[in-house]
């Protein structure tokens, strides 16, 4: 008897656990689009994923710019503020996907030169808003830690650049 009450028991809580212990299922970034996450899910390659990020970026990017310039009637700081974090995440990705490359030692030469060259551009773009922007009480400090990451994906691609041996030279013999 006590052997039947231990063993339902036990199988009950086994039961009322099995949801907690379920495997976690990938959990989409919160900035991205159930498309976008789509096309992160199906890129084959690092250098796929990071280009995927890094146009994810630019386009969060421009639509910054939009938004500044056709401002909304409700909630606009918030949308600001949104679109600049949502971009913050997308370069700090690609970074992420860059490291997690060199530490599997996979040819991601392609992405690293991507991340060096968008990034320059995007802070060029950042630092302007920093001086000229319309409203910038309103995103003044989404935008310095945009910019803080803008730069450190910069010097990281850079320092990657070190990392990453250059493809083989085939010679002629």
């Amino acid at each position: 008897m006590k052997f039947k009450i231990h063993f339902l028991l036990l199988a009950a809580c086994i039961l009322a656990a099995s949801p907690l212990v379920r495997g976690a299922a990938p959990q989409q970034k919160d900035y991205l689009t159930a498309l976008e996450a789509d096309k992160i899910r199906d890129a084959e390659t690092v250098n796929q994923r990071i280009r995927l990020f890094l146009s994810f970026a630019d386009d969060r990017l421009k639509k910054f710019q939009y938004e500044l310039e056709h401002p909304s009637t409700n909630r606009h700081g918030d949308m600001l503020n949104s679109l600049l974090n949502a971009y913050v995440g997308c370069v700090d990705d690609a970074a992420d996907l860059i490291q997690l490359g060199i530490e599997k030692q996979e040819n991601i030469r392609q992405g690293i030169d991507l991340m060096s060259s968008r990034t320059k551009e995007f802070l060029v773009v950042l630092e302007k808003l920093s001086t000229d922007g319309a409203d910038l009480e309103l995103y003044k400090d989404n935008l310095d830690d945009a910019i803080e990451g803008t730069r450190d994906a910069m010097n990281d691609a850079e320092k990657a650049k070190k990392k990453v041996a250059p493809p083989p030279v085939r010679r002629k013999n």
